[in-house]
């Protein structure tokens, strides 16, 4: 009972946050993720009420099966993304921008932590700093998928976007999975060759094979049924099969065999938008179905973030090191990349700011890290604390670089006027 009644006060809250967020034209995002905030653990959630709020992590780490339903979701409308007819215009800027500013990202923060390393040995080790480096490429695609949602943003800067964020989380986990390697050997003092390469590449093979396999399948299915309404039923069962397999964990020798559910759920909705007739509509109706689900994933993200981080200087100065740094890393390896695929003016200037934002995959990421033991504890809290101001911030930023880029269009003044006439009318009806 308290769980549903958690479930439906964090949706209503959040609701209810983007009317006022409205007024000071900020993203949906950023409302919901406040509401989430304000509803945790260390606000109302304190108040030890049942069902008014998430009284502990405990009972927000119970709604982890919607995160992970949700990250699913938002996979699978990115890989709508990648058509083949519309990656033949775009494909080489968006794997060269996409690799480029990853790898950046993660020498920026290498070079920037290693220093702070060096002249505080006792507070950051080696180790430390270069699973930190590698957690910077990661970038948040719910975010950004969200404000492209709401704002209705379109133009070359969101068409390139997308592919971007898509390719980038594929590159950090390949970079993380090395880097994180290392780090161990330099923990354990053992060279581990199977955690640094063949693990990363197992893992990127098999979630691609697996998402392709289930696309396919999928399409199969999908013509079985006439009723457009069973098609999208059967769409939305196949995104939860596919979360669900992508979370099997196997050993086969030394060799570890997992997947990353967002590649695959990203594999599934490519192959899906590429070889069904349907899929333009059956996405679009999708999405709309997904709506409140992205919603409440974006309270409970709020209502996950640890503001106890903020007690610590360490954890803030460090925090504000790796903050700056992943900002002007990314931003800098896009610029470049996009002027050397001979992108528009716009594109160069404000695609990096749109890559900002941070959150599920970096939480991943940092979980992993924490087999590091007592090291492992810095780098969560450092992720924790750059994640609570990616999110806040990010999104606005992402509006603020959509719309100077021309993507984000304001209301025509017609549509403001039909929709105050139709207020109107309703409240004169009343």
């Amino acid at each position: 009972m308290y769980i549903l009644l958690s479930v439906s006060i964090a949706l209503l809250s959040g609701l209810l946050m983007t009317r006022l967020f409205k007024k000071i034209k900020l993203p949906a995002v950023t409302a919901y993720l406040i509401a989430g905030v304000i509803i945790g653990p260390y606000f109302i959630g304190n108040l030890n009420i049942e069902g008014l709020g998430f009284v502990s992590m405990e009972e927000v780490g119970q709604l982890a099966v919607v995160s992970q339903v949700a990250l699913g979701f938002i996979a699978f409308s990115i890989g709508n993304e990648f058509r083949l007819q519309d990656l033949k215009q775009i494909g080489k800027q968006a794997v060269v921008i996409g690799i480029f500013q990853a790898i950046t990202a993660t020498f920026f923060v290498d070079i920037a932590l290693f220093v702070v390393h060096m002249i505080r040995p006792d507070k950051l080790s080696l180790a430390q700093a270069i699973t930190l480096g590698a957690i910077a490429t990661a970038t948040a695609p719910a975010a950004t998928l969200m404000v492209v949602r709401q704002y209705k943003a379109k133009g070359p800067l969101t068409s390139l976007l997308l592919p971007i964020v898509a390719l980038d989380d594929a590159v950090g986990l390949v970079i993380f999975a090395v880097s994180f390697g290392i780090a161990k050997t330099l923990v354990s003092g053992t060279v581990d060759i199977i955690s640094i390469v063949v693990n990363p590449i197992v893992e990127i093979i098999g979630s691609l094979a697996l998402g392709a396999i289930m696309g396919w399948f999928l399409t199969q299915l999908e013509k079985i049924f006439n009723s457009y309404t069973n098609r999208l039923n059967i769409t939305i069962a196949f995104v939860f099969l596919t979360v669900s397999l992508s979370m099997l964990k196997f050993e086969i020798g030394p060799v570890h065999i997992g997947f990353s559910s967002l590649l695959v759920c990203m594999m599934l909705g490519t192959v899906f938008c590429n070889i069904c007739p349907l899929s333009f509509d059956l996405m679009d109706a999708a999405d709309r179905w997904t709506s409140p689900l992205f919603a409440l994933f974006f309270v409970i993200s709020g209502a996950e973030l640890e503001l106890s981080v903020f007690t610590d200087v360490v954890i803030i100065v460090i925090g504000l090191v790796y903050i700056i740094f992943r900002c002007f890393g990314k931003y800098t390896g896009t610029y470049v990349s996009a002027k050397a695929t001979k992108c528009e003016p716009q594109i160069c200037k404000y695609l990096g700011i749109t890559l900002f934002p941070q959150a599920g995959v970096a939480l991943g990421m940092c979980t992993t890290a924490m087999a590091l033991g007592e090291q492992g504890n810095l780098i969560r809290n450092i992720t924790l604390f750059a994640v609570l101001i990616y999110e806040v911030f990010g999104p606005l930023l992402t509006k603020m670089a959509l719309t100077a880029a021309g993507d984000i269009q304001p209301m025509p003044e017609v549509v403001k006027n039909r929709r105050q006439m139709k207020l109107k009318f309703a409240g004169n009806r009343k």
